[in-house]
């Protein structure tokens, strides 16, 4: 199983007192981040702050330790996936809007799809111990959420639309953590090893995961809700001035 995590891009799982040191300084990903940082604000020089607040929680998620700890604990990789699709999607959806509103039913079904797919245990030990695996669901699962949300929070989207497509997405998510906080038994050998090394049983760690993905991971959801919310009243306001 180790020999497993050792294959995986953030690298084998990091023991406690290791967890500082493992800091992700990968040229190749630097690079792409700084592209990224580069190509948001030249969309809009100067005001573009939702691109660099995404490029920052991609940071947090494929820098810093996280991405090492996500290695040995399948409730960092729920924290990972949520930044992603939570966090950084959003944000990347404002900074790089679409030219014209679209409904959000199949980019949701997509993004449903990809997020359920990769937490098959197959696919997911595969995504944990290939490199190459482990980009292909980082690469879709972003995608399908910045899809998604570009057409969630368009400027232009119409509140009910915009408003059921952030409790759709959710809703999604919260089915799936809820069925992992109740599965009978630890259902990814990759995270079989690690977890008592950081107090938790495979079980429990699986759980925890559920847990998050369920309950705490709705706050950005929340947040996202409230902010559609906020600039569809505005808008009608504005159109009844």
């Amino acid at each position: 199983m180790m020999t497993a995590l050792e294959g995986t891009y953030c690298g084998p799982a990091p023991l406690r007192a290791d967890i500082w040191s493992r800091w992700n300084l990968d040229p190749a990903l630097l690079l792409v981040l700084g592209l990224v940082a580069l190509g948001l604000l030249a969309l809009a020089p100067g005001r573009n702050r939702a691109g660099a607040l995404a490029v920052l929680v991609l940071s947090v998620a494929f820098v810093s330790p996280l991405c090492a700890l996500s290695a040995a604990l399948f409730s960092a990789r729920v924290v990972h996936h949520v930044l992603l699709m939570a966090v950084a999607a959003p944000l990347l959806a404002l900074g790089w809007p679409g030219r014209r509103p679209r409904s959000p039913v199949v980019p949701l079904l997509a993004a449903t799809v990809v997020l359920w797919a990769w937490h098959w245990p197959r696919a997911y030990d595969l995504a944990l111990s290939n490199v190459a695996a482990y980009w292909a669901m980082q690469a879709t699962i972003l995608g399908s959420a910045f899809v998604f949300w570009r057409a969630v929070i368009h400027p232009d989207q119409a509140l009910g639309v915009g408003l059921l497509g952030v409790l759709g997405g959710y809703m999604q998510m919260a089915l799936l953590g809820a069925l992992l906080t109740f599965a009978p038994r630890a259902l990814y050998a990759i995270h079989a090893v690690a977890p008592p090394d950081w107090g938790f049983t495979p079980l429990g760690d699986q759980q925890l995961g559920g847990l998050i993905m369920w309950v705490p991971a709705g706050l950005p959801f929340a947040a996202w809700g409230a902010f559609v919310a906020r600039r569809g009243w505005q808008t009608m306001a504005q159109g009844l001035a």
